[in-house]
């Protein structure tokens, strides 16, 4: 009888059962035979890494290794069955056959042979077997040979194991597996959306550096400063200009009936605005003393802004500059202005309203009362014009503050996009020194800026009629000098520069006023 695998289809022999006892075992053949080996499903030299690992061993190395346990491996290697068999024949006192053959000098049968050899391997087979995890830990311990590994490492192509695992490899382990058609579609949406917000925004851009393109733009080449002024870190000023343009020229033949300091503080986000008034007697840059305002018509905004930063020792060098139509627009833009109307204000108002109307083309519409009214565009210009009642120039500079101010507040709490809409409709109306893009900036930035306070230049004045006409004079203009940048900067104790100082003595001499 040949005793072999095959003999699991009788399952009414013995032998079949005694040969593979697991058969029984609540039917865990499959497995412990697939979960044994972490690297096949048998022991033995069948594999690439047990042919290269045997490279420089002597023949027959790996003959007598079997597992322990029965796990998955079934060969019976013929040097184990006959060490076992002797050694239990031994411990209990009694030869093996093949001894007791030796001793009377005769060989044994075949059926002896056999028998002996299925003894021995039912005795194998119920040796108590180990788990799968002790398996493994004996199959990693005995395989780990240091020695092996210092001698042999330069004959070992580690690109065989890698490749060896890499076949093994459960799908979706080490590498992500292919999306699926859903994720697939959701992916390409979510990338399509991305891009379409990005072509947008990338348009938007586009469209508003086109329209921003073209604003009147002039750069200030020839911009003068006094000695050892430099100006002041944190801060950003700029001069804003209203003039009374009426054919559409911005930089020539206009006066500034509105001249307007602005300092930004970016440490503390304020903004403080100062009206100098466009009468007040100053150097015109050249060493002629006129008013204010004419620099403007006869040397456009860089010679304005020269007499500024010569006569007030500040650091100018950017302008904007806004004509009737701007005023009308922005406030029309924001839903209107609110202000307190007096019975001395209420015929100026609607008396103003006609030029504006040829000017702007707006419609009039007359304001009624006096007290509180809300007022329009063509309304609220006309309210900024009024200079002929009580407080002349200094009331009329107070009303365009009022204005501004509220136009400001107003676009604020409306948010950045009203903000951009009125500087878009305020284009056509707009000279300015900044580029688009520094413009859009400053645009976007003033929403995070409260407007804190506002005042009047000079602080300390008198009105006199000298050679100049009706003049705002400078009480001493370097004192002046000294409280604006106070107001504006917070430098208390600033003493003036040599060049204002001179500027204020020759006021004094030329007016009498000290």
């Amino acid at each position: 009888m040949a005793f072999s695998r095959d003999r699991k289809k009788n399952p009414s022999s013995r032998y079949s059962r005694m040969e593979e006892p697991w058969l029984d075992d609540r039917g865990k053949r499959d497995e412990w035979d697939n979960s044994a080996d972490p690297r096949d499903e048998g022991f033995g030299v069948r594999d690439s890494y047990s042919r290269q690992a045997s490279y420089g061993r002597p023949d027959g190395y790996y003959d007598s290794y079997r597992p322990a346990g029965g796990m998955g491996d079934t060969r019976v290697y013929s040097s184990e069955v006959t060490n076992a068999a002797r050694q239990s024949a031994s411990a209990q006192g009694r030869g093996t056959s093949a001894d007791r053959r030796g001793a009377s000098g005769g060989r044994r049968s075949s059926s002896e042979e056999r028998r002996s050899a299925s003894a021995d391997r039912r005795r194998e087979a119920y040796r108590p077997r180990r788990t799968r995890e002790e398996a493994r830990e004996s199959y990693y311990d005995e395989w780990d040979d240091p020695e092996y590994d210092d001698r042999y490492d330069d004959r070992y192509d580690d690109r065989e194991e890698e490749n060896y695992d890499r076949r093994r490899r459960p799908a979706g382990h080490g590498r992500r597996s292919a999306p699926r058609r859903g994720e697939r579609e959701g992916s390409s949406k979510t990338g399509f959306i991305i891009k379409l917000v990005l072509l947008l925004i990338a348009t938007a851009a586009l469209v508003v550096v086109w329209r921003f393109s073209r604003m009147d733009h002039m750069n200030l080449k020839d911009i003068l400063t006094n000695s050892g002024v430099s100006g002041y870190s944190g801060y950003q000023d700029f001069v804003i200009y209203g003039v009374d343009s009426r054919e559409g020229s911005l930089t020539r033949d206009a006066h500034s009936d509105t001249i307007i300091l602005c300092s930004m503080n970016k440490n503390a986000k304020e903004i403080r605005l100062v009206s100098v008034y466009r009468d007040t007697y100053l150097d015109n840059t050249n060493g002629e003393y006129r008013k204010a305002t004419e620099c403007y018509f006869f040397g456009g905004p860089e010679r304005s802004v020269n007499m500024l930063n010569k006569n007030l020792d500040l650091n100018l060098k950017d302008y904007v500059t806004v004509d009737f139509n701007a005023v009308v627009k922005a406030v029309d833009l924001i839903g209107g202005v609110d202000v307190d109307v007096t019975e001395e204000e209420l015929p100026y108002i609607n008396g103003y309203q006609t030029e504006n109307a040829q000017v702007t083309g707006a419609e009039i519409t007359p304001v009624t009362s006096a007290g509180y009214q809300h007022l329009n565009g063509i309304q609220a210009l006309a309210y900024c014009r009024i200079r002929y009642t009580a407080g002349s120039d200094y009331k009329r500079t107070e009303r365009q503050r009022t204005v501004l101010t509220q136009i400001f507040q107003n676009a604020k709490q409306q948010g950045p996009v009203k903000l951009a809409q009125i500087v878009d409709a305020m284009i056509p109306s707009i000279s300015t020194s900044f580029s688009s893009t520094e413009l859009l900036a400053l645009a976007s930035s003033v929403s995070e800026y409260s407007l804190t306070e506002t005042g009047g230049f000079p602080f300390d004045l008198q009105a006199a009629n000298i050679s100049a006409g009706d003049c705002v004079v400078p009480v001493n203009l370097a004192q002046n000098v000294s409280q604006l940048h106070t107001f504006l900067y917070g430098q208390t104790g600033y003493t003036p520069s040599e060049t204002v100082q001179q500027i204020s003595q020759q006021i004094a001499a030329a007016t009498g006023i000290y």
